[in-house]
């Protein structure tokens, strides 16, 4: 056995090879669990490398467990049971309407939680399994649907569409603001300047007001850029406004504006998902995400229809 990449195999690579095995089809198995024939192949041909064992006899009229498999499935039969004997366990919506749609916090938060029930309850209603991480996961081997992410282009084994750009512009705390005044760009610089992970922001701002901005030892960073808002909003500095993900916290007052000028983010929002044809339920999905982005409709045709040998990028 081969198990010197991974101490553990993850959760959906045992339910890929429960499904085959119960169905007797790869096919059915991906029908099953909502997710392509090629990502179920792909989940056995894992599991089959790290046992270092032939778990199925492929043949044309779908697959048969070889003895080993036979074993195992004893096995992940009995560890489903115990896993499912429990009444306060949390049951994933299965269905031909169900999505699965993976984000990183700040986005799942700011701009599709306010978007969640519009983009479900239209007609074909849709369910979405909304994926919180800040991993760019394997889509295809996990069964995701679509992602929303910020970058700076297109990931390997994925179709993108850029589906908005933002234009920052400097925020505080009322108080702070008060403190701050008006004037040139370098009065910031008086002041702590919170940034998430990548200050890119920060410095593209300051470069257009012609000032080289390097962060410093009284600057605040946080991963996630909720807590970016979170921090400015207590007046722990000055942050920037990351439209449309602070429209909601500008409109309440809890944030406001210092300064006017705005400046276009290095890093722009963009739709992915996995090579293949995508499922009738994440088509219309992404539809109606691009609808809620202001993409035009033909760009979304064409990172839907994408041809998937390509792994081609959709930008504006």
């Amino acid at each position: 056995m081969d198990h010197s990449l991974n101490a553990m195999l993850p959760l959906e690579t045992l339910r890929a090879f429960d499904a085959a095995a119960r169905t007797g089809s790869f096919s059915n198995a991906a029908d099953k669990l909502n997710i392509t024939h090629g990502a179920v192949s792909r989940q056995i041909a894992k599991l089959e490398g790290w046992l270092g064992l032939k778990l199925f006899e492929r043949g044309a009229r779908g697959v048969s467990l070889t003895l080993e498999g036979q074993r195992l499935h004893i096995r992940t039969s009995e560890a489903f049971a115990l896993i499912a004997d429990t009444s306060d366990r949390w049951v994933e919506p299965r269905g031909a309407a169900v999505v699965r749609l993976t984000s990183i916090p700040s986005i799942s938060g700011l701009w599709l939680m306010p978007r969640l029930l519009a983009l479900e309850s239209r007609e074909p209603r849709l369910r979405i399994v909304l994926d919180v991480d800040i991993r760019q996961a394997d889509l295809a081997d996990e069964g995701i649907d679509l992602s929303i992410r910020c970058g700076r282009g297109r990931i390997p084994g994925r179709v993108s569409l850029q589906l908005f750009e933002e234009h920052c512009f400097p925020i505080a705390s009322p108080a702070l603001a008060a403190e701050i005044g008006k004037g040139d760009a370098a009065r910031f610089l008086k002041f702590p300047l919170v940034h998430d992970s990548d200050a890119s922001a920060w410095r593209a701002w300051f470069a257009a007001q012609g000032i080289d901005y390097r962060p410093r030892p009284q600057d605040r960073r946080f991963e996630d850029y909720n807590l970016v808002l979170d921090a400015a909003a207590n007046g722990l500095g000055v942050a920037l406004a990351r439209p449309p993900l602070t429209v909601q916290q500008l409109e309440s007052g809890r944030i406001v504006a210092v300064d006017e000028r705005r400046v276009l983010n290095p890093v722009s929002y963009w739709l992915d998902r996995p090579l293949g044809r995508p499922r009738a339920a994440a088509i219309e999905l992404a539809r109606r995400i691009g609808a809620e982005a202001g993409t035009d409709a033909q760009r979304i045709d064409a990172f839907l229809a994408a041809d998937h040998s390509a792994i081609p990028t959709v930008e504006a």
